[in-house]
């Protein structure tokens, strides 16, 4: 048996949601506390969240959650941004700003997000990244809870988060907007109205040509899936909106799909009557394996829906939670995955063997040939042509800045929208830069047209020529002057290059042992119901790195085979267990998986295994 571990003492830059008041671990003893070591810019970060969500309101008075934020890109660093994040996720527990990743080393995390479970006496007690642990975390609460109470060191009551005042803003954090055309709105004729996703409020909102001047809402602004008529119909934290094609509407019966992102749901929506229904989805978040086959769209699980389009005659859905693209038959109402593997990187290639990393918008060319998207984990711009996924500007998970000029020179900072120009170029919701970029595939340059912006996430171009930019951390539409998108308007910054800078692992040279370790949570077991319970994958970047020991396999434990000529590089590891319920014969089943992108650097004295936790208990 080995020694207990007492948690590290939580420190960093500020507090958030405590009232000013600075958290230790003294004034969490006699409560369990699960710390989660999560970045606003990561799609799996957000899904625990959700996954919190219930075991915070089910223990209450026994848990705290924690929140550490350790931040990936530069302007996750920002104190008002990490402040903008807290309340745009909608995150009801304290959180701990660690802008150096000081605790992240502290508590050994490797993986965005990490989970460190700490007992009522101080003593870390499990740790496990990734998500998919809310069952095995309620079942360690209820363990946690009976050995602390028979030891007299469980102390219930208040926890310490203390809610921030209500903000009063039209919009608050929107995601995305559509230009309405004639006869598709609900007040007059609908010319040069605005749909937009008010994200953050759980509605749509329809604007005047003003982008300002509220016309309607859809949706109650209360989190929730219920379908039904605009005023107690609603959504969660909805993304992208795409009009359908008339005739295709008018099969479908509803002229607009709204990725409904936090449900893992599409959703209908009738513009005259504002009538929601659900036409993709179960509500389920996709745990799966991948397949190319045509699903039932209302019996397939969906992974955070962040943007839609009209493309290849069907909508394509950036499923921004598995780092795929889907596509979506409105009229045979059937759905399935179009590009992408689930595993998060760049790599071009047939759609098929495509990787992305959390694809977040999308835009069609004007002649309708060239899908444009924003993947915006590797800060590249990507597109699909000819069944075929390339890459326009960027160069990997983790290498970003604010660089113009040459395409495969140029950088982004997390970009979150595309709009396709009548020229043929895109401009590009640069978003972590503030900025809105422009890249023309004519001459082949990325050029700046707009900066000074607050977390723009998506770009509209309307019948009339405007350009629309929604600002989302400013909670408004904001017009870009005319004539920014000519030559004379366009800019050209050589800024900063960044690249996110995590403390390296030393790894030996030569023969090198990988471990994934993982140990079923109380109550659970291995499944091996429907073939083997685990999965292994494993590259490299560069792919030099490894001379042997990369691909998929079923075994967590891997000879790798290190090139000690290559200094450095980035072990990219895909992990899933599946687990079920040991007590009940026809038990509920459980996925648990991870994506790690590992810096290493190779060293002739390091050692020769490399551990990872999917999920690990102190013994």
């Amino acid at each position: 048996m080995s020694a207990r571990v007492r948690a590290p003492e939580l420190r960093g830059r500020a507090w958030l949601n405590t009232g000013g008041k600075q958290l230790t671990l003294a004034d969490l003893r006699g409560r369990i506390t699960i710390l989660d070591f999560w970045t606003f810019c990561c799609v799996n970060c957000l899904h625990v969240l959700d996954e919190l969500r219930p075991l915070e309101e089910k223990y209450g008075d026994v848990l705290v959650v924690v929140g550490v934020h350790s931040p990936k890109f530069e302007h996750e660093k920002d104190p008002d941004a990490v402040a903008a994040a807290v309340e745009r996720y909608g995150v009801r527990h304290p959180v701990l700003d660690d802008p150096e990743l000081d605790m992240w080393q502290q508590y050994a995390a490797k993986a965005w997000p990490t989970l460190v479970v700490v007992d009522p006496e101080g003593y870390v007690v499990a740790t496990m990244a990734g998500e998919g642990h809310a069952e095995g975390l309620a079942r360690l609460v209820d363990e946690l809870i009976g050995v602390h109470e028979a030891k007299g060191t469980l102390r219930r009551g208040d926890g310490p988060y203390v809610p921030p005042p209500e903000a009063a803003t039209t919009l608050r954090f929107p995601g995305k907007a559509v230009a309405l055309g004639p006869g598709t709105a609900g007040g007059d004729d609908g010319s040069g109205h605005l749909l937009v996703s008010d994200s953050a409020r759980h509605s749509l909102v329809e604007l005047a040509p003003d982008g300002e001047t509220v016309l309607r809402r859809i949706g109650a602004g209360a989190r929730g899936n219920a379908d039904g008529p605009p005023g107690t119909a609603t959504f969660a934290e909805p993304q992208g909106l795409c009009l359908l094609p008339a005739h295709v509407a008018e099969v479908a019966g509803y002229d607009l799909v709204v990725a409904d992102t936090v449900n893992h749901l599409l959703r209908g929506v009738r513009l005259d009557t504002g009538e929601v229904v659900t036409v993709a989805g179960t509500g389920r978040q996709w745990r799966s394996t991948v397949d190319d086959h045509a699903h039932d769209a209302r019996s397939v699980d969906l992974s955070s829906p962040w943007d839609l389009a009209w493309y290849d005659d069907k909508v394509i859905v950036a499923m921004a939670g598995i780092h795929q693209l889907w596509w979506f038959d409105p009229v045979r109402r059937t759905a399935g995955r179009y590009a992408g593997t689930t595993v998060e990187a760049l790599r071009d290639g047939p759609l098929a063997e495509a990787w992305l990393a959390q694809p977040s918008g999308l835009a069609v060319s004007t002649d309708g040939v060239r899908l444009w998207v924003a993947d915006s984990e590797t800060s590249a711009i990507r597109y699909v042509e000819n069944g075929v996924l390339g890459t326009a500007v960027g160069q990997g998970l983790f290498d970003f800045g604010h660089v113009d000029g040459p395409a495969d020179q140029a950088l982004l900072q997390h970009p979150l929208g595309v709009c396709a120009l009548p020229d043929g170029s895109v401009l590009v919701a640069d978003t972590y830069n503030g900025a809105v970029r422009r890249f023309d595939p004519a001459t082949g340059l990325v050029a700046t047209v707009a900066d000074g912006l607050a977390e723009p996430s998506d770009v509209v171009l309307t019948p009339a020529g405007d350009v629309l930019v929604v600002e989302s951390a400013a909670h408004r539409l904001t017009r870009l002057a005319p004539g920014v998108l000519s030559a004379a308007g366009a800019r050209t910054v050589d800024g900063p290059r960044h690249r996110a800078e995590r403390p390296p692992t030393p790894v030996a040279p030569g023969a090198l042992t990988l471990d994934v370790i993982f140990t079923p949570p109380p109550g659970q077991k291995l499944d091996e119901t429907f073939g083997p319970s685990t999965r292994l994958v494993v590259s490299a970047s560069p792919p030099e790195l490894l001379l042997d020991g990369a691909g998929a396999g079923t075994d967590l434990s891997r000879r790798l085979v290190v090139d000690g000529d290559v200094p450095a590089g980035v072990l990219q590891v895909t992990a899933q267990a599946a687990t079920c319920d040991v007590a009940d014969e026809h038990g509920a089943c459980h996925l648990t998986r991870q994506d790690w992108g590992v810096p290493v650097r190779v060293l002739a004295d390091a050692p020769a295994r490399l551990a990872l936790v999917l999920r690990g208990l102190d013994a």
